[in-house]
């Protein structure tokens, strides 16, 4: 066994005995390296207490070594592959966990143990690297509402067709919607799981997490076979936000796990953005919340926001939000007080125009000659009148026709 194959299955025996993010082990494996941090908390000699009644107590489930041989076999099966810091493919930007300071004080564990990963288990064709370069995190409620839905769905697409890959968690509602518009668009997305790359959750997201494997990533910091255990998936969140160039959030109840992926974006400066939604809806106070306590992250409404948070600095910039232009858009004052000056029904003279408009003759001849050519005046029985206007097409939208989603 070579000694890159070392350091996979000691990083892999590693993940057996503790959960992915421990801070300590982290520090120890950068210090001694993978494979002499395994032997000293295989001795017992942790420098700290709750970390060696960890090891002693998941020891009683078997040598870790042999279990992390029994995964690497798993993994070569399956067709999947683990990467380790110093592979091309890993995502450097993870490294970044190693500053990530959370406001407020909290003792919860996954608000402590928030290193970058020791190992990623990755299924699926794409260079993990390369793909998530170029990536952002669209997060959000699993109960979201149809709105919730739709906005995530156009998210994905939009953002897929400016070729930004997709990054999510693979839950139901606005992580399935946000990767199922990544695939409509025919471009990447990446679910990053809270359990093994073999068995994702939820089951009823089966076929979803099979064309994601098809055309983009399934990734786990944790082994094949392993389970979606509930604070896991707090624990994944950090990884989702370290791995792309921004987060955005669009749906959130008050208590979401979702905010959690953006307060932690927030804590190693990556753009954090939300989707502002009604004020009525429960789904909606999260978000609005996280607004209101955290001034740096920005509301966005739709793809053009998003790149411009993570884009070029002053290249990617969103258009102006403008309605579709009038003709009245054009007129000037003068013109504009000589059409304010005609009656809503019957014809009018020039001359009457003038004076009620306060306009010189010559300058009102001239003024509605210009109407008249915009169509907003019509010449009728020796005079002038308003012209019957159609009513104007609504806006297109921004998300293109073959978005099923729209």
């Amino acid at each position: 066994m070579s000694s890159h194959d070392d350091d996979i299955l000691a990083r892999v025996a590693l993940i057996r005995l503790t959960e992915p993010g421990t801070r300590s082990v982290h520090d120890l494996v950068r210090q001694y390296g993978a494979v002499d941090t395994l032997d000293l908390l295989l001795a017992g000699d942790a420098p700290e207490r709750r970390l060696r009644k960890t090891v002693a107590t998941r020891l009683a489930a078997g040598d870790p070594r042999r279990a992390a041989c029994e995964a690497m076999e798993r993994t070569r099966r399956l067709g999947a592959r683990i990467v380790i810091p110093g592979d091309e493919e890993w995502p450097a930007q993870v490294e970044e966990l190693d500053r990530l300071t959370l406001s407020g004080s909290s003792d919860r564990r996954v608000d402590q143990e928030t290193a970058p990963p020791l190992c990623i288990w990755v299924r699926g064709g794409l260079p993990l690297h390369e793909t998530l370069e170029r990536s952002v995190a669209v997060v959000g409620a699993r109960a979201a509402s149809p709105y919730g839905v739709h906005v995530a769905g156009g998210l994905g697409y939009d953002l897929t067709e400016r070729d930004w890959a997709v990054v999510s968690g693979g839950a139901f509602g606005i992580d399935s919607a946000a990767h199922r518009g990544a695939l409509s668009a025919g471009g990447p997305t990446v679910a990053v799981l809270a359990c093994g790359v073999d068995r994702p959750y939820p089951v009823g997201n089966t076929a979803l997490f099979d064309r994601i494997a098809d055309t983009g990533l399934l990734i786990s910091e944790w082994p094949p076979e392993s389970e979606p255990l509930r604070p896991r998936f707090l624990i994944r969140n950090r990884v989702i936000a370290a791995v792309t160039r921004g987060s955005v959030l669009v749906e959130a109840a008050a208590r979401s796990g979702a905010t959690q992926t953006l307060r932690r974006a927030l804590g190693i400066g990556r753009p954090a953005m939300v989707v502002p939604g009604p004020v009525t809806s429960a789904m909606s106070v999260g978000a609005h919340e996280l607004l209101r306590e955290h001034p740096e992250a920005r509301l966005v409404t739709g793809a053009a926001h998003v790149i411009e948070e993570v884009g070029r600095i002053g290249l990617d910039l969103a258009p102006a939000a403008r309605a579709p232009q009038q003709p009245r858009d054009l007129l000037d004052d003068e013109a504009t007080l000589v059409l304010e000056s005609f009656p809503r029904r019957g014809p009018i003279g020039p001359d009457e125009i003038a004076v009620r408009a306060g306009v010189d003759i010559r300058t009102t001849l001239r003024k509605l000659s210009m109407l008249t050519e915009f169509g907003l005046v019509a010449r009728r029985d020796g005079g002038y009148q308003l012209a019957r206007l159609s009513t104007p097409a609504p806006p297109r939208r921004e998300m293109r026709d073959s978005n099923p989603l729209a």
